[in-house]
C-alpha cells in the first residue's frame, strides 16, 4: 500500500484513524472477482455462509405485481370473521354504537401496528423469526411464538373450510336438504324426527347431519367420516395453493380475494329487495349508546381489530418481505385497513338485510301459530268472542291485528294469561336473537336462504364464497409458518410445505370427532387470543422502545422517500403500548372471573346449554396458551446468559459476481463503526447495536450510483446491501 494510506498511517502512528470500506477497496490489488472469493472469518465455514446468503439474496421470490401483493394482503386479512364475527359483535354490542370503539381502536392500534409489520417485513425481507431476531435477538422468540399461533389457528380454521365444502356439495339439490325436517317411519306411521321438531330443520341438519355432535366435550364419539373426508379435501386445496410459495398462492389470490366481493354485492342487491330487509338494517344501525361505555365492548373490539388485520400472526410480515424495499407500505397499510373495514360493514349490511327478511318470516309464522291457539280457545269457550276486536279477520291476520288482540286478552285475562301460552310475536325479539360464529353462517343465514327463490343457487354461491374467504386466510396463515422456517433453517420449500399440510391434517382429526366442534371453540375463543395479544405488544415494544422509534422513523424515511406522519411516532411510542397493556390485563382478568366454557348441544332436549370445560380440558387449554407463549421467555433467557448463539463472532467479506457482501457481528463498537459506510463519505455513520448478525437481501448499496455502474470509487466491487448499510 502507498505510504500515505490511512492503514499505513495507523501502523506508524498512535493516533486513531478511521477508514471506510471504500478506502480499503480503492487501494486493493485487482482481483478476479468473478472466480475468487475472499473470506475473512472468525469461524470455520464463513465462506460458505457468505455464499449462501448472497445466493439467498439473489433468489428470493418477489410478487409479480403490486396488485397481486395487495390482493394477498386483503385475502389474508379479510376472512370468515368479517362475515360472521363482526356482524355478531355489532348485534351484541349496541348496533351502530359498536362502530365507534371499533373505529377508534382501528386508528390508534390497528393501522399503526399493521403499518409497523408491513415496514419491518419489507425492510428486513425475512419472515417473523428473522425480523424479530434482527430487531432484538433477545426477543427473537416472538417469531417462534407467531409460528405456533399460526399453527393453532390453521388447525381449526381449515376444519371450518371443510364444513363449508360439505355444505357446498349438499347445495346441489332441490329442495335444500336442510329446508325440511326428515320424516322417520314408526311402524305404519310416519313421524317427524323428534330432535328436528323441537328445534328447526337447519339447526337439526347442522348439529345432527353435518357434525353428528356429542352431548359434551368429554364424549368423543369417534370420527365423523364425512367431515374427515372434507378436511382432507380442504388441506389438499391449501397444499396445492401454497406448495410453490407466492408463485402458486399469488395466482390463487386473483380469484379467492375478488370472488367474495362479487358474491357479497349480489347478496346485497338481492337482500335489499327482500321484504323486511330495511327492518334488519335499521335495527343494526340504531345505536345503543350505553354500550359505548362498556369496557367489555372495547375489549372485544380490540380483539376483533387484531384478528381482522392479522396482527401478530406473521403472515403480514411474510407477504411484505417479498416486496421491493422502495414499495410504499404506508399506502398499503391504509388501503388494506380501509378495505377490511369496508368489507366488514358490507357483510354486516348483507347479513342484517337477510336476517331482517328471516325475522319477518319467523314473526309471521309466530302470528299464525298463536292465532290458531286463540281460535282453539274460542271454540272451547276458554276465551269469549267479545275479546276479539270486530275488524280482526283470522283469514288475513296482520301482525298489527294480532298485537291488538294479544294486548286485549292479556289485560282482561291477567290472572290466567300465563296459562294460555301466547307469545307476543315482536319483530324486535326476532332481530335481537344473536347467533355467534358458525351458528350465524350455518344456521341463521342458511335458514334464510331456504326462503329465497332459486335457493340452491344462492346456497352454492354463499358456501363457495366462504371457501374462498377461508382459503385466502389460510394462505396467509401458512405463509406465517413456512416463510420464517424456510428463511431461518433453509429447509426445502416444497417438502416442508407438504409435510406441514400432512401433519396438520392428522392433528386436525381432533376437530372432526363428534365432539370436535367443542375443540374448535376452545382453540378459536381462548388458545390464540391471549398469546396473540402478548406477541403484538412485544412487537410494538421491540421496535418503539428497544430498537428506537426515532431511529425506526428515520429508516422509514430513507426506505419510503418521505417521512411518515408524526402521528405514528406517538402511537408506536405511547398510545398503542398503553392500550394493549390494558387489553392484556383485561383479558387475563376476564379469564379469571369467567371460567372458560362452550355451548353444548343436548340431543334429548334439542337445545344448547353452556357448560364449563372439565379439568382435563382446562389443563389442555392452559398448556396451549403456555406452549404458544413459551418461546419468548426461553429465547430471552438463553440469549441473555449466552446459552444460545445469536449468530455473532463472525466477520466475513466475500467477493462474488461483482458484489461484496459483509457479515458484521459482535465487533468492538469502534471497529463496527469504522466498517459501516454512511451514504455520504463525509458523514459519520450512525452506530449500530453490536449484536447485528442478520444479512438483508441484495439491494442498492450506498456505494452504487446511477451514473457509475462500477461504484462511486470505481473499484469494480459493489457492496451488497444489508439492513445496517442502508439504515
Amino acid at each position: 500500500m502507498p505510504k500515505n494510506s490511512k492503514v499505513t498511517q495507523r501502523e506508524h502512528s498512535s493516533e486513531h484513524v478511521t477508514e471506510s470500506v471504500a478506502d480499503l477497496l480503492a487501494l486493493e490489488e485487482p482481483v478476479d472477482y468473478k472466480q475468487s472469493v475472499l473470506n475473512v472469518a472468525g469461524e470455520a465455514g464463513g465462506k460458505q455462509k457468505a455464499a449462501e446468503e448472497e445466493l439467498d439474496a439473489e433468489d428470493r421470490p418477489a410478487w409479480n405485481s403490486k396488485l397481486q401483493y395487495i390482493l394477498a394482503q386483503i385475502g389474508f386479512s379479510v376472512g370468515l370473521g368479517n362475515i360472521w364475527r363482526f356482524p355478531y359483535l355489532c348485534q351484541k354490542n349496541g348496533g351502530g354504537a359498536y362502530l365507534v370503539p371499533y373505529l377508534v381502536l382501528l386508528i390508534i392500534i390497528g393501522i399503526p401496528l399493521f403499518f409497523l409489520e408491513l415496514a419491518v417485513g419489507q425492510r428486513i425481507r425475512r419472515g417473523s423469526i428473522g425480523v424479530w431476531h434482527y430487531v432484538c435477538p433477545r426477543l427473537g422468540g416472538i417469531g417462534f411464538s407467531s409460528c405456533i399461533v399460526c399453527l393453532f389457528v390453521g388447525l381449526y380454521y381449515n376444519v371450518i373450510i371443510g364444513w363449508s365444502i360439505f355444505y357446498f356439495f349438499k347445495s346441489f339439490q332441490y329442495p335444500l336438504p336442510w329446508s325440511e325436517c326428515p320424516v322417520v317411519r314408526n311402524g305404519s306411521m310416519a313421524v317427524v324426527e323428534a330432535e328436528c321438531e323441537k328445534s328447526s330443520a337447519t339447526t337439526y341438519f347442522w348439529y345432527r347431519e353435518a357434525l353428528d355432535i356429542s352431548d359434551s366435550i368429554s364424549e368423543s364419539g369417534g370420527l365423523n367420516w364425512k367431515m374427515t373426508l372434507c378436511l382432507l379435501v380442504a388441506w389438499s386445496i391449501v397444499g396445492m395453493a401454497v406448495v410453490k410459495g407466492i408463485q402458486s398462492s399469488g395466482k390463487v389470490m386473483y380469484f379467492s380475494s375478488l370472488f367474495p366481493y362479487v358474491v357479497l354485492a349480489c347478496f346485497l342487491v338481492r337482500g335489499l329487495l327482500l321484504r323486511g330487509a330495511v327492518d334488519g338494517i335499521l335495527h343494526m344501525f340504531t345505536p345503543k349508546l350505553d354500550k359505548m361505555l362498556d369496557p367489555q365492548v372495547w375489549r372485544e373490539a380490540a380483539t376483533q381489530v387484531f384478528f381482522a388485520l392479522g396482527l401478530g400472526f406473521g403472515g403480514v410480515i411474510a407477504f411484505s418481505s417479498y416486496n421491493k424495499q422502495d414499495n410504499n407500505c404506508h399506502f398499503d397499510a391504509a388501503l388494506v385497513s380501509f378495505i377490511n373495514f369496508f368489507t366488514s360493514v358490507l357483510a354486516t349490511l348483507v347479513v342484517f338485510a337477510v336476517l331482517g327478511f328471516k325475522a319477518n318470516i319467523m314473526n309471521e309464522k309466530c302470528v299464525v301459530e298463536n292465532a290458531e291457539k286463540i281460535l282453539g280457545y274460542l271454540n272451547t269457550n276458554v276465551l269469549s268472542r267479545d275479546l276479539i276486536p270486530p275488524h280482526v279477520n283470522f283469514s288475513h291476520l296482520t301482525t298489527k291485528d294480532y298485537m291488538e288482540m294479544y294486548n286485549v286478552i292479556m289485560t282482561v285475562k291477567e290472572d290466567q294469561f300465563s296459562a294460555l301460552g301466547l307469545d307476543p310475536c315482536l319483530l324486535e325479539d326476532e332481530l335481537d336473537k344473536s347467533v355467534q360464529g358458525t351458528g350465524l353462517a350455518f344456521i341463521a343465514f342458511t335458514e334464510a336462504m331456504t326462503h329465497f327463490p332459486a335457493s340452491p343457487f344462492w346456497s352454492v354461491m354463499f358456501f363457495l364464497m366462504l371457501i374462498n374467504l377461508g382459503l385466502g386466510s389460510m394462505i396467509g396463515t401458512m405463509a406465517g409458518i413456512t416463510t420464517p422456517i424456510i428463511d431461518t433453517f433453509k429447509v426445502p420449500k416444497e417438502m416442508f410445505t407438504v409435510g406441514c399440510c400432512v401433519f396438520a391434517f392428522f392433528v386436525g382429526l381432533l376437530f372432526v370427532q363428534r365432539s370436535g366442534n367443542y375443540f374448535v371453540t376452545m382453540f378459536d375463543d381462548y388458545s390464540a387470543t391471549l398469546p396473540l395479544t402478548v406477541i403484538v405488544i412485544l412487537e410494538n415494544i421491540a421496535v418503539a422502545w428497544i430498537y428506537g422509534t426515532k431511529k425506526f422513523m428515520q429508516e422509514l424515511t430513507e426506505m419510503l422517500g418521505f417521512r411518515p406522519y408524526r402521528f405514528y411516532f406517538y402511537m408506536w411510542k405511547f398510545v398503542s403500548p398503553l392500550c394493549m397493556a390494558v387489553l392484556t390485563t383485561a383479558s387475563v382478568i376476564q379469564l379469571g372471573v369467567t371460567p372458560p366454557g362452550y355451548s353444548a348441544w343436548i340431543k334429548e332436549e334439542a337445545a344448547e346449554h353452556y357448560l364449563y370445560f372439565p379439568n382435563w380440558a382446562m389443563a389442555l387449554l392452559i398448556t396451549l396458551i403456555v406452549v404458544a407463549a413459551l418461546p419468548i421467555p426461553v429465547v430471552f433467557v438463553l440469549r441473555h446468559f449466552h446459552l444460545l448463539s445469536d449468530g455473532s463472532n463472525t466477520l466475513s467479506v466475500s467477493y462474488k459476481k461483482g458484489r461484496m457482501m459483509k457479515d458484521i457481528s459482535n465487533l468492538e463498537e469502534n471497529d463496527e463503526t469504522r466498517f459501516i459506510l454512511s451514504k455520504v463519505p463525509s458523514e459519520a455513520p450512525s452506530p449500530m447495536p453490536t449484536h447485528r448478525s442478520y444479512l438483508g437481501p441484495g439491494s442498492t448499496s450506498p456505494l452504487e450510483t446511477s451514473g457509475n455502474p462500477n461504484g462511486r470509487y470505481g473499484s469494480g466491487y459493489l457492496l451488497a446491501s444489508t439492513p445496517e448499510s442502508e439504515l
